[in-house]
C-alpha cells in the first residue's frame, strides 16, 4: 500500500478537470456516475432503452456500451470455439457476441433516445473499426477497456479523435499504466484513469483503492476515477472521498437474467442509492472552513456548560476556584474562561447557580 505524505498530499491538489457533455468533472464537482451497461442489453434494443431510461431516473450521468468489431477482433480459433453454457447466446463465442452486438441502426436509436431522456451515451472502443464507428456517430467521449491498457497504437489512434478518453486499468503495473498516459497525453490532455480491478466481481481486499491517490499524485493533470467490480455500493463513495470523481459501475435490470455480468452489476435500486449516497457525500465535504451551523446552536447550549458560582456568594467577594461551578445549560460564560474569574471582585451578590456575568465583576 502506498503511503502519501504531506508534501506528496499537496501535489495530488494540483487541478486537473475533465468536460463530457457539457458536465465539468473536478475536484468539488459532483461525481461523474457512468453507469456501465455492457451487453447486459442481451442483444435487445427495447431493452437498452429501458436500462437508460432507468439510469436517467436514478441519477446517473451516463450509458455505457461495449462496441466490438467481432470478424475482426478475435482470432478464428477464439471465434469458433464452442460456447455453449447457461450465459450463452451462441453455440460458438462468436455467435454469442454477434448476438450481442449492435450495429449502426440501434447505436442512431439510442443516441436519440438518450438525448430525450437526458442521459449522455458512450461506448468502449475494443479495436480500430469500433472506434472509428463511433467516431461517425460523434460519440461525446470514449472508453478504454482495461485489456487494452498495453495496446498502445489503439490508444494513440483514439487520442486522435480529440474526445475525452477514460480508460481502465485493471490487471495492470504502474508501468502499463505510466506508458498509457505518456502515449496520450502529447496527442490528447482529455483523460481520465480509472483504478480498476479485473476480476468478477472484485474481493474488497483487492480494489486496491488508495491507489486512486496515487494516480493524483504521479498524474495530477488528469483526473482519476474507479471503475468497480464490487458488490455493493460503499465503496463508490470511499473512493470519491479519495479523489475518485468519476465512478463506474455495471448496470442492470435485473441480476437474475441471462448473461455473465448481471451478478455484478447494481439493479435500479442500488444505482439509485449510489447516486444519492455520492450527491450527499459532496454536499458533506464542505470546503474544509470549520464553522458553527444555525443547526447546531440548540443541541451546543443544551449540552454545553457555564461559569455559574457554586454557593451564595456575597457583593465584594473575590472569586476563588471553588466558588465557581461548571453546568449546563451553555448559555453563559464559558469554561475556558475559568482562570481567568479568579480574583475578580464581585460588584453584586450571587445565588448558587447563578451564572458569572462579566458587568457584575471587577478587578481585584
Amino acid at each position: 500500500m502506498v503511503k502519501l505524505g504531506k508534501k506528496l498530499l499537496e501535489e495530488c491538489l494540483v487541478s486537473s478537470s475533465l468536460k463530457i457533455d457539457g458536465f465539468e468533472i473536478y475536484d468539488g464537482s459532483d461525481c461523474y456516475v457512468i453507469a456501465e451497461i455492457g451487453n447486459n442489453h442481451q442483444g435487445s434494443l427495447a431493452k437498452c432503452k429501458e436500462m437508460f431510461r432507468v439510469a436517467a431516473e436514478c441519477g446517473a450521468n451516463a450509458v455505457k456500451l461495449q462496441k466490438r468489431d467481432n470478424r475482426s477482433l478475435y482470432t478464428k480459433a477464439a471465434f469458433d470455439k464452442p460456447y455453449e453454457h447457461e450465459n450463452s447466446f451462441g453455440l460458438t463465442y462468436g455467435e454469442h457476441r454477434e448476438f450481442l452486438e449492435f450495429g449502426k441502426y440501434e447505436y442512431v436509436e439510442l443516441k436519440e433516445y438518450a438525448k430525450k431522456v437526458g442521459i449522455t451515451f458512450f461506448s468502449t472502443a475494443f479495436d480500430f473499426p469500433s472506434a472509428d464507428f463511433l467516431a461517425a456517430l460523434d460519440m461525446p467521449a470514449y472508453k478504454i477497456a482495461s485489456g487494452d491498457l498495453t495496446n498502445i497504437p489503439l490508444l494513440k489512434y483514439v487520442a486522435q479523435f480529440q474526445k475525452p478518453m477514460i480508460v481502465s486499468t485493471g490487471g495492470g503495473t504502474m508501468a502499463d499504466v505510466q506508458r498509457a498516459y505518456d502515449a496520450i497525453m502529447p496527442i490528447n490532455p482529455q483523460l481520465c484513469l480509472l483504478q480498476c480491478t479485473a476480476s468478477y466481481p472484485a474481493n474488497f481486499e483487492e480494489l486496491d483503492l488508495q491507489v486512486i491517490n496515487t494516480y493524483r499524485a504521479q498524474f495530477p493533470d488528469v483526473v482519476a476515477g474507479l471503475s468497480s467490480h464490487d458488490n455493493g455500493i460503499a465503496m463508490a463513495v470511499a473512493a470519491y472521498v479519495l479523489g475518485a470523481n468519476v465512478v463506474e459501475k455495471h448496470f442492470t435490470l435485473n441480476r437474475a437474467m441471462k448473461g455473465t455480468d448481471h451478478a455484478f452489476s447494481l439493479e435500479p435500486t442500488g444505482l439509485r442509492k449510489m447516486v444519492r449516497d455520492l450527491r450527499r457525500t459532496r454536499q458533506a465535504m464542505g470546503n474544509g472552513e470549520k464553522k458553527v451551523h444555525l443547526s447546531e446552536r440548540q443541541a451546543v447550549v443544551k449540552m454545553g456548560k457555564k461559569l455559574v458560582a457554586a454557593r451564595d456568594l456575597p457583593i465584594g467577594h473575590v472569586l476563588t476556584a471553588s466558588d465557581i461551578a461548571i453546568k449546563s445549560p451553555g448559555d453563559g460564560l464559558p469554561p475556558y474562561l475559568l482562570e481567568n474569574m479568579i480574583g475578580k471582585v464581585l460588584t453584586q451578590p450571587l445565588q448558587a447557580d447563578e451564572s458569572i456575568i462579566l458587568t457584575s465583576l471587577a478587578d481585584g
